[in-house]
């Protein structure tokens, strides 16, 4: 530096902190899949809670956590104590192994079941200012305690089975999810006491709440039984009545490679489950230490960790029998499914679908019976139909749909059927319906050794004018008429010929196994392809987002669980893809950390209906990919179950997904905000925002498109 000049200071350059690197196999950037399921339940809990929700809705909402929970014991808690009886060890994706599952989920249960507990008694005082009581047996009047003992006589006694337990008599089997009474009695004056078992009959028309007197009082079965003992124990001093209820795991699948005969190896299983080993005893409060103690050790469980002390009734599943009381003001407006608009025509359904070419179905808003079930009805009886392939997950044993295919083999048609045997407590139905339509010369098989066939697809065969032409239909939901009254779901018609020839292959490859050299142009199947196509969707829409911008990626789906497809997520957030999940229960993601989702929402909509249709949406650089399916993005889903994504591409069909995603993101009554930690937060409606949640919002659109096609047909109708 030359001499006499003035050193300059060094300027401060501010540093861009670099973006802090994530670990994406860490276990803390992933929630846990049984946790998520019973936060879930937390929100349906909510809906009982809510007092903008009819009071026998909210009634309905606490039968269906009763129900939900007897079902995760059964499922997810049976499995975790298998893992646990066989010594795994193995971590979960988000770092827990087997016994810290239970552990914790026990814990939120139990909170679960005090919140349900304290609701139902505040709506039992609800439902008594508008006639509706249940009320103990004690306080009834002389003349009602007669009447009820008389019945109790005639319609009750003769069921009962009374079960000693003492040295000379084994412990008696305890049925699943039974009510059960443990009485303890003894002769007059002796000091020693017996025990008996004593199984509530409720079930095949035996309810559990009786009516008393005309009105709509009620006395729980078992109070009635508690108080009328001295007629199954004439002569005996009753010392004490107390009650429990027992739940067993329902994990009992065997390996099917090494089966001779699929359907006896599933028979089996089923009677495998009956004498499953128990997973939870519910007893009553203030159960005798002894007793709790005895039928813990007698049912083999750990009395401090899978014993629950119920403050109030067992088994509040069975609250669907007074939540289906018959007041309008108790319950939400009665919905009913409107027809599709282009289905309103009397003409043949198949000429409606090759005129139209594809038509979307919407369900519960638009009538499944005039839709689907009449899609094979017509099938069933039209002279130009040559075959039916259809898959069966779930179905209802009285409903149209098994009635068409048989319908449909009477009348010389080729029919097939793919049936899921091990659709988790459909089983027995399943056998039942597979019997049936072999006798009807229907052709059953059941699918894939090892995969669960659970994709929804129909193809009708139907020599039309130019030749052979197939039409098909692809769902999200099952082939079920009660639940497409409930749950929402999506549905595609169409006679596209690349789709049509795709599930050709499809139903090839269900029926024989073999996968090789299957060429699929339009759907995309899974365990092969499925996957892999939503993580090259996920990649390809961060390249397009690095080279355009905007990039945006929308699923809605019941659950996502697999960690690759999480992974992948991660990945567009962190290149700055916009992402929108509309996620219903259980969900690993943890969206809004800075650096890693702060681009992700994950939302949950929790309403009248249940959210059950599986939406893929990808911009694409424009291009806008919309896709159905089968699936969740689960592992099970992906990797062990045959499932199918199929494109819609219609305009005028993807404008409507368009508008299902933009409803569920726009909604303020029931939509529920995901937060980092796994916590959920309901909206609340403004001044500004509309006070309707996306059910009311979506009935009310369906009724508009079939206002608006009402109108333009009679401007279209010729004069005379």
């Amino acid at each position: 530096m030359a001499k006499g000049t003035k050193q300059k200071p060094p300027v401060a350059v501010e540093e861009t902190p670099a973006a802090p690197e994530f670990d994406l196999n860490d276990s803390e950037w992933y929630l846990n899949r049984e946790l998520t399921w019973l936060e879930f339940n937390q929100r349906v809990l909510h809906e009982a809670e809510d007092s903008r929700t009819p009071l026998l809705e909210r009634l309905k909402f606490i039968a269906i956590v009763s129900s939900n929970l007897d079902e995760f014991f059964m499922k997810r808690i049976g499995g975790l104590k298998q893992q646990i009886g066989a010594g795994m060890r193995e971590l979960t994706l988000d770092g827990r192994t087997p016994r810290q599952q239970v552990q914790e989920c026990h814990l939120v249960i139990r909170s679960l079941e005090a919140r349900k507990d304290q609701l139902f008694r505040q709506l039992c005082s609800l439902l008594e200012e508008k006639g509706i009581a249940v009320e103990s047996y004690n306080e009834l009047t002389a003349k009602e305690k007669k009447t009820l003992r008389e019945h109790y006589y005639t319609n009750i006694f003769p069921l009962l089975t009374p079960q000693s337990i003492d040295p000379a008599h084994p412990f008696p089997f305890i049925s699943n999810l039974s009510l059960n009474l443990l009485v303890t009695l003894r002769y007059p004056r002796a000091r020693e006491v017996s025990l008996a078992r004593v199984k509530v009959p409720v079930g095949l028309g035996t309810p559990r709440f009786i009516r008393v007197g005309k009105g709509d009082h009620f006395v729980c079965l078992e109070d009635v039984m508690m108080n009328n003992l001295d007629m199954l124990f004439p002569g005996m001093s009753i010392v004490s009545c107390e009650i429990f209820r027992v739940t067993r795991n329902a994990n009992t699948e065997r390996d099917e490679e090494e089966a001779d005969d699929l359907m006896a190896m599933i028979e089996s299983e089923l009677k495998e489950r009956k004498f499953a080993p128990i997973v939870r005893l519910e007893i009553g409060t203030g159960m005798d230490p002894v007793h709790r103690g005895r039928l813990a050790a007698e049912l083999e469980l750990d009395e401090e960790n899978d014993v629950f002390e119920v403050p109030g009734l067992l088994a509040l599943r069975d609250l669907f029998e007074l939540a289906g009381l018959d007041y309008a003001r108790l319950h939400d407006q009665p919905h009913y499914p409107i027809e599709h608009p282009q289905l309103q025509a009397t003409r043949n359904i198949f000429h409606i679908i090759r005129d139209c070419g594809s038509i979307l179905l919407q369900h519960p808003y638009e009538s499944f019976s005039t839709s689907v079930e009449r899609f094979l009805r017509e099938a069933a009886i039209d002279p130009k139909v040559r075959g039916i392939k259809m898959t069966l997950y779930r179905t209802s044993i009285q409903g149209r749909i098994i009635d068409s295919l048989v319908l449909a083999a009477q009348n010389g048609k080729q029919v097939a059927v793919v049936v899921e045997l091990k659709a988790r407590f459909d089983e027995a139905a399943n056998i039942r319906l597979a019997e049936r339509m072999e006798e009807a010369g229907i052709h059953v098989t059941y699918g894939v050794v090892g995969l669960k066939t659970h994709c929804k697809v129909i193809m009708v065969v139907r020599q039309d004018y130019n030749g052979l032409r197939r039409y098909v239909h692809i769902g999200t939901g099952n082939y079920h008429a009660e639940t497409a009254r409930i749950y929402s779901d999506l549905g595609l018609l169409t006679c596209d010929q690349t789709i049509g020839q795709d599930v050709t292959e499809l139903f090839n490859y269900l029926t024989t196994g073999f996968m090789a050299k299957r060429n699929y142009q339009k759907i995309v199947p899974a365990p092969r392809m499925l996957k892999k196509a939503l993580l090259v969707g996920i990649e390809r829409e961060i390249e397009s987002h690095r080279q355009k911008g905007s990039g945006l990626i929308q699923f809605k789906m019941n659950a996502l669980e697999d960690g690759d497809i999480v992974k992948a997520l991660y990945r567009a957030s962190q290149a700055g893809v916009k992402i929108d999940l509309v996620v219903r229960d259980t969900c690993r993601l943890r969206p809004g950390i800075p650096g890693l989702s702060e681009n992700i929402r994950v939302m949950s909509v929790v309403g009248r209906f249940l959210e059950h249709s599986r939406l893929y949406y990808f911009r694409n650089g424009g291009a806008d990919d919309f896709f159905i399916a089968s699936a969740d993005a689960m592992k099970r889903n992906l990797e062990a179950r045959v499932e199918v994504l199929c494109p819609v591409e219609s305009p005028e069909l993807t404008k409507e997904l368009r508008a299902i995603f933009d409803i569920h993101l726009s909604d303020q009554r029931s939509v529920w905000d995901m937060h980092p930690d796994g916590s959920y937060t309901q909206r609340m409606p403004t001044a500004e925002s509309p006070h309707l949640g996306s059910h009311h919002l979506m009935i009310e659109r369906a009724s508009k498109r079939l206002r608006e096609s009402l109108k333009q047909k009679k401007k279209t109708k010729p004069k005379t």
